[in-house]
């Protein structure tokens, strides 16, 4: 955030030469030389405290008449002509008093304040290095000036410096995110932390620093081995606990890798692809050693309110592809309580689970109430009448399934399917001679489907 110069105002009795008074209080602080200049010095005050600048511009430019080398009334006509919004006249006076005393930083942030409000960025650095010297400090001005005009090379070595100098802040922080982010500043970035680690090996930031960036770079090893290192110098750090999950994993030892697993899950320091890569590896160690489905459901749990994956949906997508069709059906089920009963593509895949596992009647009752949703999906109609044929309710089948073919449109492979179901419905009631005009014309669609 830019700093300006807050001035309080101070009264003071002047008692001698201004220029012997320490060089870096405020100007207002100085007392008068004369009764005239005092008088005329004091007036301006007070009418620059009512908001009447135009009065105390005039009380002041009598203060310089008097006194023309006086650098507070040049300032403090600055400061008048910049509450009236008078830029260049601003600009003129505090330059007047940086020339007469520029060991005063009060006066060079009143250029500072000018070119900040007329966006004069440039003059804005320029004057904020002077100031600099005076206050380190205000190289956190600095660096939001670099942003401003997309100096982020410089910004970045600044933030860099000010970090290792005076410890990290949540404003650097956010520009170092905004500047690592477009990716080209990364390695500097990767350099930096990589020597922070070497020089303070138990300061946990710059290691979860590093391991955001290996994971957004999608180099995972890498991130796996920072956390290693994590681990050995900081044993209680939750990131740490990534690499141990992963150790205790490939050694078998399931209590502590399950332990570790729920640290990580449960953090709120650590990254969402970290935890999704880390459920996965359970996933796949689940998948072998099925005892663990418990923990499994209680990690899945963790992942309810995650606004950008569907846990539940893609563990149920692992176990269909591995033709474990009720785990397959259990998590999308678990995927359409927690989100959203209507998703498409859930529901298509669970109504293709349930007729793998030959679970005809919940599949029927799921596809009629789709049809219902999304009355212009032909799938929906087909696995309510493929449903409806195991049931021996053919008739239903048939009234279903004519309806749905309506809806086929460029899909050879589905209006196939369509008329060998329909065969069988009319087959189930009797007509023989439908069955098998059905059944031929799938089988012409199936020959020019190939």
């Amino acid at each position: 955030m830019i700093q300006k110069g807050v001035i309080v105002i101070l009264f003071f009795v002047l008692l001698g030469n201004t220029t012997s008074l320490m060089a870096q209080t405020e100007p207002e602080d100085i007392a008068m030389a004369t009764d005239e200049y005092q008088d005329s010095f004091y007036e301006s005050l007070k009418q620059k405290g009512i908001e009447n600048y135009d009065k105390a511009i005039v009380s002041l430019e009598k203060c310089i008449k008097l006194k023309p080398n006086d650098a507070v009334a040049y300032f403090e006509l600055g400061k008048n002509y910049l509450f009236l919004k008078q830029y260049k006249e601003a600009q003129d006076s505090f330059e007047k008093a940086t020339q007469l005393d520029p060991k005063n930083k009060w006066y060079w942030l009143g250029i500072y304040d000018v070119s900040f409000q007329t966006k004069n960025y440039p003059l804005a650095i320029q004057t904020i290095q002077k100031i600099i010297p005076f206050d380190e400090e205000y190289k956190d001005d600095l660096i939001s000036l670099y942003m401003i005009t997309n100096q982020f090379e410089k910004a970045l070595a600044t933030i860099i410096e000010m970090d290792a100098k005076f410890g990290k802040s949540d404003d650097r922080n956010r520009y170092k995110m905004q500047i690592i982010s477009q990716g080209n500043f990364q390695n500097t970035e990767i350099n930096n932390l990589i020597n922070q680690i070497k020089q303070n090996p138990k300061e946990e930031s710059n290691y979860v620093d590093l391991i955001f960036l290996y994971s957004k770079a999608n180099e995972a090893d890498k991130a796996l081995d920072v956390a290693k290192q994590l681990a050995k110098e900081v044993p209680t750090s939750e990131w740490g606990q990534v690499s141990l999950f992963k150790t205790y994993l490939d050694s078998n030892q399931a209590d502590k890798a399950i332990k570790s697993m729920n640290v990580i899950l449960a953090s709120s320091k650590i990254d969402s692809k970290i935890k999704h890569r880390t459920l996965n590896e359970f996933l796949i160690y689940v998948n072998k050693n099925p005892q663990y489905s418990a923990d499994l459901e209680k990690a899945i749990s963790y992942f309810d309110n995650d606004p950008n994956v569907d846990v539940a949906k893609e563990i149920g997508k692992f176990y269909h592809s591995k033709g474990q069709f009720e785990n397959a059906i259990k998590y999308y089920e678990k995927d359409l309580k927690s989100n959203s009963e209507t998703d498409r593509e859930t529901n298509l895949l669970l109504l293709e689970a349930y007729t793998q596992a030959k679970q005809f009647e919940p599949m029927t009752k799921r596809a009629m109430t789709m049809i219902e949703i999304y009355p212009s999906q032909p799938q929906f109609y087909y696995y309510a009448g493929l449903g409806n044929n195991q049931l021996k309710q053919f008739k239903n089948a048939k009234t279903v399934l004519e309806m749905g073919l309506d809806y086929v449109v460029d899909d050879k492979a589905l209006e196939a399917n369509f008329n060998i179901q329909l065969g069988e419905a009319y087959n189930g009631l009797g007509d023989a001679k439908k069955k098998e005009e059905y059944f031929l014309k799938a089988n012409e669609l199936l020959k020019k489907n190939k």
